[in-house]
């Protein structure tokens, strides 16, 4: 619970949620980084995850719908169904990733993961202090998001390692862009509520704000994994 002081505070607010939402990410981050590893180093796990080819298809459904549901259903969800699907989301990646440890070199992982969250602190921390007019971004941000999807589709039936490798620089750049523009976001809602944010309502802002930069920072990740990783394909 927190201090009404601090809830009806916009600025002190703000430290207090940006916290909660980083506190949450690496919560997030760790869980799925367990589970994968974990699942990794299980040769019945993984061979049942394997061995069915619509598995890692209906965990990735689970995983679209578990991101929708909290988007739509946010506000109406009970606190601790938000945490739920937050939790729940980052087990059905830490799913979806363990194959990345048969895939690419622990040496792969380990510097696209130092480098992503190098990255990713620099943009984040970027995005809550500037003062610039970030939030114009969206529409150029959410064009390449589009262009990004199409290009990768492409090159799935016509694979060229030229191509691969710019769809890689620019998925970071991209989501770099977004990791900015998500925590620049946050700040911008907390502001909105003016001195009407609940408890609630803070928890449940924290656990959304979390998953989006979740999402951003699994991507940067899986571009410059790509990019580390080329030398074992």
């Amino acid at each position: 619970m927190k201090d009404k002081s601090v809830l009806q505070n916009v600025q002190l607010r703000e430290n207090s949620l940006l916290t909660s939402v980083y506190m949450w990410l690496v919560a997030g981050l760790a869980l799925t980084a367990c589970v994968s590893y974990a699942l990794s180093k299980s040769p019945s796990l993984m061979s049942l995850v394997l061995s069915n080819p619509y598995s890692l298809i209906i965990v990735a459904i689970a995983q679209l719908a578990v991101v929708f549901f909290l988007s739509a259903r946010l506000q109406q969800m009970r606190t601790g169904s938000a945490i739920f699907s937050f939790v729940l989301y980052a087990v059905l990646t830490g799913i979806t990733f363990s194959i990345l440890f048969i895939v690419y070199s622990p040496t792969a992982i380990t510097k696209a993961f130092f480098s992503a969250a190098g990255v990713f602190v620099g943009a984040s921390v970027y995005g809550a202090v500037t003062k610039k007019n970030v939030r114009s971004w969206g529409r150029y941000l959410f064009m390449g998001l589009w262009g990004i999807i199409i290009a990768s589709l492409i090159n799935m039936f016509f694979y060229t390692s030229a191509l691969d490798l710019m769809i890689s620089i620019v998925g970071v750049l991209l989501f770099t862009g977004l990791a900015v523009w998500d925590t620049n976001k946050i700040c911008d809602l907390n502001r909105e509520f003016g001195s009407e944010l609940t408890s609630a309502d803070m928890t449940k802002l924290g656990i959304m704000g979390a998953l989006e930069l979740y999402l951003d920072f699994i991507n940067i990740f899986l571009y410059l994994l790509r990019i580390f990783g080329r030398d074992n394909h």
